[in-house]
């Protein structure tokens, strides 16, 4: 994605803007970073990990915002079908609707 991103050059006289493109990706979402019941992967896994001790992968997240009707991020990484996708443990699941809660998610 690109974005322009204007410099200021030159003294006060002289005022020349200059305008330049640069490539820029948000990171995991940081766009959404202030917007109300909109967390990160990162921030519901880190929330976790510091609440209950458990880790869990951004996959299982994904499959529990599938179960809830949340809206998930564009993932570029698609498989071809042909492995087999672990199922997130119901105690995992658990621990991610409280994260969610916590979040105001849902």
């Amino acid at each position: 994605m690109l974005r322009r991103a204007s410099f200021w050059v030159g003294n006060s006289n002289t005022a020349e803007t200059v305008y330049a493109y640069v490539n820029y990706e948000p990171k995991d979402n940081e766009y959404l970073k202030d917007v109300k019941g909109c967390a990160t992967y990162t921030e519901i896994k880190e929330w976790i990990m510091s609440e209950y001790g458990l880790k869990v992968s951004s996959l299982y997240v994904a499959q529990i915002k599938d179960k809830c009707g949340l809206e998930k991020r564009l993932n570029y990484n698609v498989g071809d079908n042909k492995s087999r996708v672990p199922k997130c443990p119901p105690e995992k699941e658990k621990v991610i609707m409280e994260a969610f809660r916590h979040f105001n998610m849902i």
